[in-house]
Parts: structure tokens; C-alpha cells; sequence
């Protein structure tokens, strides 16, 4: 069931539009929703959003096209869903009606594509002064790739993320989470954050240009800080942490654990539950810089004795060490583990279709404004109702965009 809750949350009376597809936008959007903001998403009618053909489909009342997915189920909770076709004129239209009454609006087209709708920012913003318009783009506004379409794979390949993914000896690898999509939408929805709070100030919105390409380069954190430092160029480390030693993957007797001594004491810890306290003093291993030049000896020295005992074996002593290690849980364990478990990360609600089904929960955990579920809209969930709310049309008037196409209910 849908969870409700009677305190305040953050973004309680903001409206947001979003206009955008697949998963950077609608990632951002999702975040402002789980906040409190009245999301209303506009889908395309017949067929919706990119993301619904994604992946795992939900069995949906109507089979095809408009379906839900595991992919737009993980991006969408806490919006309501509207079929608008803008690309008539009297539809783009109904989408600036819309505009005029929202705080936000976000979307990502290809940098330009709006305009020749009328719903780019210098149009939208003479309508409405107060609007935070943010555009999720490949490469941003300008610039010789701005015209260019941009997936996530693309961006990992292209921002150095890819070059440092994988083993040594082997091929540059991609991350199965959609990592350049997702970061881009959290710094997204920070900088629409920090544009109402603006706002609150000055009274004026502003626009928003969140880049797949800024945001994916950030990303890179200290691997791109170090090359801007002294030139050095990193290279791929497998499962090895590139900046701490040992710290990685070992085999066990029964299977793969993943060991980490990031300091000199857990270094110590870790020794003497391993049986090999003589390395402390070894002075290759003297300091966490030198274990990583050293890597390839300290693993000689602790693979053979990992591999005698079993994965629950090691875990138990080093816990007891308090040495940082886990086994590599599969994805079922996962929502086994009685941390996972303890910290409720999946919520029950009300589809609409007749099912209540699981969903994960918002990360998001704040005292004072709790975050509050609706589940993922079904395509046109709520044209009816958004139309009448927000525009205040009455049921003649929305009928007849019913009968003319604009408009679609599910």
C-alpha cells in the first residue's frame, strides 16, 4: 500500500513538470518527488516514456506499448503520469498552461529540441519568471558536441571512467549500474535545490545546465585529481582499491571475500587474524603507501593463507577485528541480509492495476519530513485529474482534448 505520513515534508507545494525520458532526468525528478514536490510526469500518448520498453516488463493491464518495467518502475515512484502529445501546436500549448503553474521544470532533450515547440526556457520564462528550468543534456548547451545524442555507456567510455574499470591485463569495463545517468541526476536535483532556495531570495528562477559530460568527469574524484596533479595517467587495479593495500578480492576456500585494511592498525589486526603477524615488522609493508607499491608480494604472502578456510571462517575473525569485509552477496542475498533488511530498503505499494508490488525505497532518510510513496504512474494515470488541478479544467474541456488527441487518460 501506498505509505502517507502527517508531517511536512521539504518540498511540500512545489510543482514540478518533468518532460524528461529513460533516466537521468527522470532521476533527478524522482529525487524531488521523494521530497514532497508534486511531480507530474508528461509521456509521450500510445507509447510513454523510453524507459517503459527497458528492461524486465511488469505484467500491465494492457500488453505493448505504455508497459512498465523494472527500468521505469526504479525512476518514477512519487510522480503522477499525463499523455500530452506536444508536438501539435494546441498540445505545446496545454504544456505551457502547465508551465505557468509550476516551480520546475525538467527535461532532456537534445540541447535545442524544445524551441521548436516553445518550450525552451526564453519562451517558457517570459510566461513565468519564477521558473527553475533544468536541462539534462549529453554535453550541455553549447559546445561542438552539444547537438549529440549521449547514453550512459557512451559517457563511461568517454569521461576516463571506463579506462580505470577492470583487470589489469584485461579489457576496459563499463559498470552495470548506469553510473554516468545517476550521478547526473543527483547533481541535478542539488542544483534545483539550491535554485529554490535562490529563488526564496532574489523571487527569480533561473535555468539549470546539467551535463552527463561535468557531471561524469566530476566523478572521477580522486583518479581525476591525481592526473591533474602529477600527469599520471591510472590504470586499471581489477578488484584492487588503487590507493590502499591489501584491499580487494580474495579467493577463500569456498568461494571470494572482499578484505580492506585501509589503515596501519587495521593492517596490524588483519595479520594477526591471518596468522602472518611477522609482516608488520617487514618493511616493505611499513606504511599503506608502500603495501600498494608493494602489492604484488603482500598478496603472495596472504592469498595462500586466505585460501585455506572458508569465506564464514575469515569473515567471523575479522569482524571480531573490526577489519572492513564482507562475502560478495549476490543480488537475492542482498535483500536477505538482516542489515538490509533492518533498514527496510524495499516498500509495498498500490499499483493501480489491481497489485501491490514492491519497490525500493527512497535513500533519502530525514527526521523531520519522512518520505511518503505513490508508485509509479501507469501511462496517462492522471491526465484527468492534473488537467483539472492544476489548470482548472472542467470535464467538458477535458473531454474534448480526449477527442481530439491531445490528450490521453490510462
Amino acid at each position: 500500500m501506498t505509505t502517507a505520513t502527517t508531517s511536512p515534508r521539504a518540498l511540500d507545494g512545489v510543482r514540478v513538470l518533468d518532460l524528461s525520458r529513460v533516466l537521468a532526468g527522470p532521476w533527478c525528478a524522482q529525487l524531488l518527488g521523494d521530497l514532497g514536490a508534486d511531480v507530474v510526469k508528461i509521456e509521450a500518448p500510445g507509447r510513454g516514456d523510453d524507459a517503459r520498453e527497458l528492461g524486465v516488463a511488469m505484467e500491465a493491464p494492457q500488453p505493448g506499448k505504455g508497459r512498465d518495467s523494472n527500468f521505469f518502475l526504479a525512476c518514477n515512484r512519487n510522480k503522477r503520469s499525463i499523455a500530452i502529445d506536444f508536438s501539435k501546436p494546441e498540445g505545446a500549448d496545454l504544456v505551457r498552461a502547465l508551465a505557468t503553474e509550476c516551480d520546475v521544470l525538467v527535461e532532456n532533450f537534445k540541447a535545442g529540441t524544445l524551441r521548436r515547440y516553445g518550450l525552451d526556457y526564453e519562451t517558457l520564462r517570459e510566461l513565468n519568471p519564477r521558473l527553475i528550468y533544468c536541462s539534462v543534456t549529453g554535453f550541455g548547451q553549447d559546445g561542438p558536441y552539444a547537438p549529440r545524442p549521449a547514453y550512459d555507456f557512451i559517457m563511461q567510455a568517454m569521461t576516463g571512467m571506463m579506462s580505470t574499470c577492470g583487470p589489469a591485463d584485461g579489457a576496459p569495463m563499463r559498470t552495470a549500474i548506469p553510473t554516468t545517468d545517476l550521478v547526473t541526476g543527483y547533481q541535478a536535483s542539488l542544483a534545483v535545490l539550491g535554485a529554490l532556495i535562490q529563488r526564496g531570495v532574489t523571487g527569480r528562477g533561473q535555468f539549470i545546465d546539467a551535463a552527463m559530460l561535468d557531471a561524469s568527469i566530476g566523478f572521477n574524484v580522486h583518479l581525476a585529481q591525481g592526473f591533474l596533479l602529477n600527469g599520471e595517467v591510472p590504470s586499471r587495479q581489477g578488484n584492487n582499491n588503487p590507493i590502499a593495500a591489501p584491499s580487494g578480492v580474495f579467493r577463500t576456500a569456498d568461494g571470494w571475500a572482499v578484505m580492506a585494511a585501509g589503515n596501519d592498525r587495521q593492517f596490524v589486526a588483519m595479520c594477526g587474524v591471518l596468522g602472518c603477524p611477522e609482516l608488520v615488522t617487514d618493511p616493505r609493508f611499513a606504511t599503506n603507501g608502500q603495501r600498494v607499491v608493494e602489492r604484488e608480494a603482500l598478496h603472495a604472502e596472504l592469498e595462500p593463507r586466505i585460501a585455506r578456510e572458508t569465506t564464514a571462517h575469515w569473515l567471523a575473525l575479522l569482524e571480531t577485528a573490526q577489519v572492513p569485509c564482507t562475502r560478495i552477496n549476490t543480488m537475492d542475498q542482498v535483500f536477505e541480509d538482516p542489515q538490509v533488511r533492518h533498514r527496510k530498503m524495499t516498500v509495498q505499494v498500490d499499483h493501480g492495476s489491481g497489485r501491490t508490488i514492491p519497490i525500493l525505497r527512497s535513500t533519502l532518510n530525514m527526521s523531520d519530513s519522512p518520505v511518503s510513496y505513490r508508485a509509479p504512474p501507469q501511462l496517462g494515470q492522471h491526465t484527468d485529474e492534473v488537467l483539472a488541478h492544476w489548470l482548472s479544467m472542467d470535464a467538458s474541456q477535458i473531454a474534448e482534448l480526449h477527442a481530439k488527441g491531445l490528450a490521453h487518460s490510462a
